[in-house]
């Protein structure tokens, strides 16, 4: 059995695929998937799991260098992300750029990612890009 908190079999196979400058969107339970892109749905209900529960069971495994999110995010959400990436930043001792883009282009750029979680999440904007790095 696995060490590290994140049981998924799914995203546990993403993570070790990834290579660096990498792309994975958390998505909330309405963003449109492009259909060239690989979906882990974990949504089970309104709110089952939050984007929050996935984005801090990805935190343990996942080195990050960009992540980007759309402006019209709500600014509970948006202080909530920059909190959680400071906190990573301060673990990992790797600074994570912040990009905000509008909603629009973030649904364009997500047509390049290695896959989408999909989560239970139900408020609006609540989706990131993660931009893998490497552990040097």
């Amino acid at each position: 059995m696995k060490r590290t908190p994140l049981l998924n079999r799914h995203l546990s196979k993403l993570v070790a695929s990834l290579g660096h400058m990498d792309e994975i969107v958390i998505a909330d339970a309405g963003l449109p998937v492009p259909p060239n892109v690989r979906v882990i749905d974990l949504a089970v209900s309104p709110g089952i799991p939050s984007f929050f529960d996935v984005f801090d069971a990805l935190s343990r495994e996942l080195i990050v260098e960009k992540a980007i999110f759309a402006e019209e995010a709500v600014p509970e959400l948006v202080t909530r992300i920059e909190v959680k990436l400071a906190h990573w930043e301060a673990e990992t001792g790797k600074p994570i750029e912040q990009i905000r883009v509008l909603h629009d282009d973030f649904k364009a750029r997500s047509q390049r990612a290695r896959a989408v979680v999909r989560t239970g999440e139900v408020t609006p904007y609540a989706n990131i890009i993660l931009v893998s790095s490497v552990p040097f």
